[in-house]
């Protein structure tokens, strides 16, 4: 039988990414993530705002982007799965670890606090990470040229990167 392992979080990131280096190379970036939801209370009728933490590992070229773009407080979009684990504290007791570990990763909002001229007194504008570049236009393309003896007329041309 088949089975999923997979979370879809869309929040705020809550502190700015920690990246490390294992001794083989890899990149490691850990963040925590927030979600919230609001309900209304049955007894007073007040809106609870209930907020939840993630802790959110990501690896190679995906920490590295996140230690770039990600900052406290950005909203973000991250798929992965979930990794639980259990650790002995300084206290000798055990205690139990829910991490996501993030496979795909999207910036969402606007572009501040990208690192723009404006922060980086006048230096140039850093980049877009991939997942952060908009998608090719839907506008209509011109007519193609008569066929060619490339035999590559019937490609399309609208390859995303």
């Amino acid at each position: 039988m088949a089975s999923v392992n997979k979370v879809i979080l869309v929040g705020n990131c809550g502190r700015d990414p920690e990246i490390r280096y294992l001794p083989s190379g890899q990149a490691v970036a850990n963040v925590s993530v927030a979600t919230s939801s609001k309900r209304k209370d049955k007894n007073s009728g007040e809106m609870i705002e209930d907020t939840q933490w993630h802790r959110v590992t990501f690896y190679d070229r995906l920490a590295e982007i996140a230690g770039e773009y990600l900052k406290k407080g950005r909203p973000v979009y991250v798929e992965g799965r979930i990794k639980y684990g259990k650790f002995t504290n300084k206290d000798g007791v055990e205690q139990n670890t829910c991490d996501i570990i993030a496979t795909e990763m999207q910036l969402l909002g606007g572009r501040e606090g990208m690192g723009g001229p404006e922060e980086e007194g006048g230096g140039q504008r850093r980049a877009a990470p991939p997942a952060q570049r908009p998608a090719a236009s839907a506008a209509p393309r011109p007519q193609a040229p008569a066929k060619s003896a490339s035999g590559f007329e019937d490609m399309d041309d609208d390859i995303p990167f």
